[in-house]
């Protein structure tokens, strides 16, 4: 298949670019900076451009900017959101207007559609919570419409915390030179649904190969943790020893707003659709993903 790739080098982007690539597939990325590019993103305008030389079969919408990379204000918020809906908008909108449109998009998401204190456990049936995170993650969503409406398959990829030795969350909990791992966070409580970088590539390619697989997905392994469990999982893995708890008051202090919203959010989710993929998660419990991650 030829297919386009948003957010492409950004973790999941960069490895899912290499599976597809390996698995015999033309793969184009979405720049952001060269309009001479035959797929670029005009920001200013809005507008994507779509190559009338290439029918692409496919498109994976990964962009967005990271959530945790500076701490939140009215601005900072505005671009976390625009980041992810004005793209999202102006790619599928570009995609309806192709003579040849594709016949698929998997569009991210995340879990914080369903907002910060999940305790009880919530699948793709459950209402959008009303949280900042909650009302990115519907916008995000909202904006796939145009392609919808133009009869494209649109997958909604509602990703947990994905684990991965060399970036995302996991790269910020390991202390530089791999002395100690972050502790747990305020009592430890709150829950973690998350899954590892190889089982996200594996739904997402059982996503662009099932025909008839289309709506909300949680990414998520079946195991949900507390922040205590996943602290001394970390610890274990690295056979390090973790830092001391940092107080939930020192959490707020040092991250504002995101302390609550992200950091000390509870998120117990689950998903009844993965099963329709027909595939098996290669790390179903946090200490096989973790072992992945650092092996011994």
């Amino acid at each position: 298949m030829n297919i386009l790739i948003t957010g492409a080098s950004g973790m999941i982007g960069s490895a899912l670019r290499t599976r597809l690539i390996e698995s015999g597939h033309q793969v184009f990325c979405l720049s952001r900076s060269d309009d001479s590019t035959p797929f670029h993103y005009d920001p200013k305008n809005e507008r994507v451009h779509i190559s009338k030389d290439t029918d692409l079969d496919a498109v994976v919408n990964l962009a967005g900017a990271n959530i945790a990379d500076k701490r939140w204000n009215t601005k900072r918020k505005e671009e976390i959101l625009k980041s992810r809906a004005r793209l999202t908008r102006a790619l599928s909108l570009a995609l309806s207007e192709c003579q040849n449109p594709p016949h698929t998009l998997l569009s991210a998401s995340a879990i914080g559609f369903y907002g910060n204190q999940c305790t009880a456990p919530v699948d793709e049936d459950c209402p959008p919570g009303d949280d900042f995170l909650a009302e990115v993650s519907v916008r995000w969503e909202e904006a796939t419409a145009a392609a919808t409406h133009a009869g494209i398959r649109t997958v909604l990829l509602r990703f947990g915390l994905v684990l991965n030795a060399d970036g995302g969350v996991l790269k910020n909990l390991v202390m530089p030179g791999g002395l100690a791992v972050v502790g747990r966070l305020g009592n430890g409580s709150h829950k973690i649904s998350w899954i590892s970088l190889a089982d996200a590539i594996d739904v997402m390619m059982a996503c662009l190969r099932n025909s008839n697989f289309t709506g909300p997905l949680n990414v998520v392994a079946p195991e949900v943790v507390s922040n205590r469990a996943f602290a001394e999982a970390l610890s274990k893995a690295r056979r390090r020893p973790a830092l001391p708890p940092i107080p939930a008051a020192i959490v707020r202090m040092m991250f504002g707003e995101m302390a609550d919203a992200a950091l000390l959010a509870s998120g117990n989710i689950c998903s009844i659709r993965l099963n329709e993929l027909g595939i098996e998660l290669r790390h179903k419990d946090l200490d096989s993903a973790l072992s992945h991650c650092f092996p011994s």
